[in-house]
């Protein structure tokens, strides 16, 4: 026969190339962890700037006010963007779109461990410098592989990064 694929071959070939196709289109989609808008990481983490936050359905004024946020400094992820709108999840999972203006690129955390023991060094076997209770916001500083410096109410110190949220656990901060 000629040089063109036999009839047996076809289906192998199909195969191939709807799997390398797929896998392209999974690269494109690893790649494109940056967002449109403002070509910032996706997902990252911003807090809320102001102390109430309309959180819609969809990126406009037209869409319906599905809740607010009331919690000045409270750390949200972004997740999507469009425009000047921003999608955004809290600690909950909750959310919904929030404009821009409403957020912040000021880090914060909330203390996911009751009674959170803050150290002067990012070492357990370092004095003490405060307790934080259960939901409080705290302002993130330098963070580890596994420590990060947070402060509130006046106090500073260092805790593990996995009693946090709004902090990538893979993050490191200077």
């Amino acid at each position: 026969m000629g040089s063109g694929l036999k009839l047996g071959r076809l289906p192998v070939v199909l195969a191939v190339a709807w799997l390398g196709f797929h896998a392209a289109g999974a690269s494109a989609q690893v790649a494109l962890q940056s967002g449109p808008v403002t070509n910032l990481p996706i997902p990252r983490y911003v807090s809320l700037k102001t102390s109430e936050g309309n959180v819609r359905r969809g990126p406009s004024l037209t869409h319906r006010i599905d809740w607010v946020f009331k919690r000045r400094d409270m750390p949200l992820q972004v997740t999507g963007e469009h425009g000047h709108w921003r999608r955004v999840t809290d600690r909950d999972g909750a959310g919904g779109w929030v404009h821009y203006a409403l957020l912040s690129g000021v880090r914060t955390v909330i203390i996911e461990k009751d009674m959170l023991t803050l150290h002067t060094r990012p070492d357990a076997q370092t004095p003490v410098v405060a307790a934080l209770e259960l939901g409080v916001v705290a302002r993130l500083g330098d963070c580890s592989v596994e420590w990060c410096s947070v402060s509130a109410g006046g106090y500073r110190g260092w805790t593990r990064k996995d009693n946090l949220w709004g902090v990538g656990m893979d993050e490191i901060r200077d």
